[in-house]
């Protein structure tokens, strides 16, 4: 899921530093532009290799146009590919930013350089509207928000640049313009493929109190120092609100973020005000290799104040850093896992309920053509099952039907989709679409809709796995036409589920409203909560309407795929699971 949001709420997050592999994995906007392994994988195998260089866009801002009367701009840059006829295709979005005319977005835009063609880029700058403030970026509708002006340029313009960086001016929809809309610079780095990756705790004591009637509320910005001079924002820990001697999270920096463990890095401490006006407490410049120094000395280090900030020169505070926690680990791609024998299985759910029309009908989701037009539960299984059964390596499915009244009279809510008492299982996609067909002769569509007992049914083959063999991942595929009656007890079902090693792909079909399905995505930056209050350990689903697939909105295999790397990763990494033959040694640095 998208996990970065603005910086009203975002600006007491960590951005670009989490534990966990999202920040690894998926630009913050959820673009198109962005590299994802398994996509990239499908294609390789089908002979369709990408020449391309990986890089990463980042931004930042001048003399933004102030379009707020009680504060100033709250700015986000939307990035887009400029296709031949003129239209934007989406490949990303920063951060929001809380009250700032002259931002430096610390959430990156990937885009795969192609030095053979020419592409062009275009920049959007929004202001956000504060009511929107807790949605995560990528659910943000534009036309909701004040456009602070664009700029454009070929990708080439940049990556030519000795510094990597081009500033460009501002301007409105219509061209230059008499107004001053202020500029933006974009910088352009390339993504070094690198497993290795350091989790770090820090801790500070005795820091200035910036505040008059509490404490400061801190937090900590590093910046990685490039080669053409000047720094890169790399991420930012949550806030500490009023402490003087905090402790953040742990922060997780990749080597494609630092570069290496002797590049110098940027810490600055800053008490946030939410006007937006962070107030420098103090700052150091250390490197990872300094890191792991100090934590082991177990010693602190004393922030100074530039001499910009004191009288001309600089001054030592007596504010410290410490290092509580110090490891050194290895991230192991997707790919990783899966060519080293990983498997992926895939289940299919296919909803019987009424609401998706009398399959006589020809006005019915489940209507079969004479002709031969498949319907629209045909065209997902079909179009979804070419990517998932590259995934499966048996491509044996256990395949469930729900909501359907079978030839005993009874109501199912998790039925053999082959119509056996005891065999789930069907060969391929084609065995999916025989045993589809065939159950419509001989179950009554009916209700309702339940995918709680579906989802249990996977769960339960999920965990019968971690017996016998670690190695297996699950994902439970329903398509459904996206009318939930038990929205609650799915939700536990999918709570429940998500400690095992399975995913959950919701696909919607027809023309139905899929805000239940939207809920269940959690990708409004709300996790699931259970019955009991429990909250899912980490996100496990992932909705897809085929209404937008069709419309040509997003590529079903970049759809399918978008979300499943990272939440593979998230399971393998939090059992400290490994790729079959790996052999990682680990610096460990306990407390």
């Amino acid at each position: 899921m998208g996990g970065c949001f603005s910086d009203v709420r975002g600006g007491k997050q960590a951005i670009g530093g989490g534990s966990g592999p999202q920040h690894q994995l998926q630009n913050v906007g959820g673009g198109g532009g962005g590299h994802n392994d398994a996509v990239d994988f499908f294609f390789k195998t089908k002979g369709l290799d990408a020449l391309f260089t990986q890089i990463e866009l980042s931004f930042s801002a001048s003399k933004l146009r102030d379009r707020d009367i009680m504060s100033k701009s709250d700015p986000m840059v939307v990035s887009y590919a400029k296709k031949r006829d003129g239209g934007l295709v989406e490949l990303g979005r920063t951060e929001v930013i809380l009250n700032n005319l002259n931002p430096i977005w610390i959430g990156k835009v990937p885009i795969a350089y192609q030095f053979e063609i020419v592409q062009p880029l275009v920049f959007h700058v929004y202001d956000v509207d504060t009511k929107y403030h807790n949605l995560p970026v990528k659910d943000l509708k534009l036309k909701d928000q004040e456009f602070l002006g664009e700029a454009s340029c070929v990708l080439s313009e940049i990556v030519t640049k000795q510094s990597r960086s081009l500033t460009l001016n501002l301007h409105n929809k219509h061209g230059p313009g008499l107004k001053n809309f202020g500029t933006i610079t974009v910088h352009a780095e390339e993504t070094a493929a690198s497993r290795n990756a350091v989790e770090v705790v820090f801790r500070c004591m005795h820091l200035d109190n910036k505040d008059l009637f509490s404490k400061s509320d801190p937090f900590l910005r590093i910046s990685r120092i490039v080669e053409a001079g000047g720094s890169v924002p790399i991420c930012k820990t949550e806030i500490v609100n009023n402490n003087l001697n905090p402790v953040w999270k742990p922060l997780c920096l990749s080597m494609r973020q630092f570069g290496s463990k002797e590049n110098p890095l940027i810490i600055e401490c800053f008490d946030f005000n939410s006007s937006g006006d962070h107030i420098l407490i103090g700052q150091l410049q250390k490197s990872v290799a300094d890191f792991e120094r100090i934590h082991r000395e177990k010693v602190g280090v004393n922030f100074i104040l530039p001499s910009s900030h004191h009288r001309g020169h600089e001054k030592v505070l007596k504010g410290q850093l410490f290092v509580d926690s110090f490891v050194e680990k290895q991230l192991f791609s997707f790919i990783d896992y899966i060519s080293s024998g990983f498997e992926l299985n895939f289940m299919v759910a296919v909803d019987f309920t009424a609401s998706n029309g009398h399959p006589r009908s020809p006005n019915s989701l489940h209507y079969i053509d004479p002709s031969g037009r498949l319907n629209a539960y045909q065209q997902a299984i079909i179009e979804v099952g070419d990517v998932i059964q590259f995934y499966d390596s048996d491509r044996r499915f256990p395949a469930w039907g729900f909501g359907g009244k079978t030839h005993d009279g009874l109501i199912s809510h998790c039925f053999n989709l082959n119509g056996s008492p005891s065999s789930f299982e069907v060969e391929g996609v084609e065995g999916v679409m025989a045993a589809y067909a065939s159950a419509l002769q001989n179950v009554t569509l009916s209700g309702p809709t339940l995918f709680s007992q579906v989802i249990n049914r996977a769960a339960d083959l999920a965990g019968q796995s971690l017996s016998y063999n670690s190695s297996k991942y699950f994902v439970l595929l329903i398509i459904t036409d996206g009318v939930l009656t038990d929205l609650q007890e799915t939700k536990d079902a999918i709570i429940k589920a998500s400690d095992l090693p399975l995913s959950i792909l919701i696909v919607g079909v027809g023309n139905a409203d899929f805000k239940q399905m939207e809920i269940l995505d959690a990708d409004n930056g709300h996790r699931l909560e259970s019955s009991a209050g429990r909250i899912a350990t980490r996100d496990i689903v992932q909705f897809v309407s085929m209404r937008d697939v069709h419309g040509g909105q997003i590529s079903v295999v970049q759809s399918l795929l978008e979300e499943l790397p990272g939440q593979f990763l998230t399971y393998m990494r939090s059992r400290d699971i490994k790729p079959i033959g790996a052999s990682v040694p680990q610096s460990t640095y306990p407390p």
